[in-house]
């Protein structure tokens, strides 16, 4: 597929999960793709295994010096940017009574504002017509005991898609949400002991509606779809990738 031939893709939290097969899948249609990580050996795996097209710049989305850094390098290098997946992001969980200013400062920091300055900053490289897709959760329209603060930070990802795609419609520029369910990643897993893990993983495939979790490649290939031209006339808004776990 070379749905996006010739595109200019960043990709932020592109080192493992939902990230690294969004710009794998990027990648395969024809794109060319930065993608920023915390840690410089996942990221220059994840550059390996994405292959030419992939070019890593190690950066920390919560921090606004990082994402200048980022923004010059593409800038020089490319010249522009055709899609945005703001996708850093993470949290764990706390019950209200044990939330502490650390883990609200924390998930907060990254989910919130790194969200906002990610996509404020690359404004001056969008072009007219560009694609922003976000990442929320399902979790920020279903009450989760212990998963408070996380949930809140994901409905307020998608809140700024509503915003935001007024702030920017003179510019033709598509921002959306993609929201999914339970997906096998590191960061799901890492929600649970490694005895504990299966466990988490069976009890959430018994919620969806499909039977299963999802797969980072389902997600990617929505990722995908809301970058190109196949998705136009969508704007603004949530595309729920969850078997149907917050449909029913």
């Amino acid at each position: 597929m070379t749905s996006l031939n010739g595109k200019i893709a960043l990709v932020t939290g592109g080192t493992s999960g939902i990230g690294l097969a969004a710009a794998h899948e990027l990648a395969a249609q024809g794109a060319k793709v930065f993608i920023t990580g915390r840690r410089q050996p996942e990221l220059d795996a994840a550059v390996e295994a994405i292959g030419a097209a992939a070019t890593g710049i190690r950066a920390d989305a919560s921090v606004l010096a990082d994402l200048d850094t980022v923004y010059a390098q593409i800038a020089k290098s490319a010249g522009r940017l055709d899609i945005l997946f703001a996708n850093a992001g993470g949290g764990d969980m706390q019950a209200l009574g044990a939330i502490t200013e650390e883990h609200f400062d924390r998930i907060f920091g990254t989910n919130v504002r790194g969200v906002l300055f990610t996509v404020q900053k690359a404004l001056p490289l969008l072009k007219d017509g560009a694609s922003v897709i976000l990442t929320a959760s399902t979790t920020s329209v279903q009450g989760t005991a212990g998963f408070s603060v996380y949930s809140a930070s994901k409905a307020a990802v998608r809140n700024f898609a509503r915003s935001w795609a007024l702030d920017v419609k003179d510019r033709g520029i598509r921002i959306n949400v993609v929201s999914p369910g339970p997906v096998k990643t590191p960061g799901l897993g890492g929600l649970a002991s490694e005895e504990e893990r299966q466990g988490l993983f069976d009890y959430l495939a018994a919620q969806v509606p499909l039977g299963r979790l999802g797969e980072p490649q389902e997600i990617a290939k929505v990722v995908a779809f809301l970058a190109s031209d196949a998705a136009s006339f969508i704007n603004a808004t949530e595309l729920f990738v969850d078997g149907g776990m917050a449909q029913v």
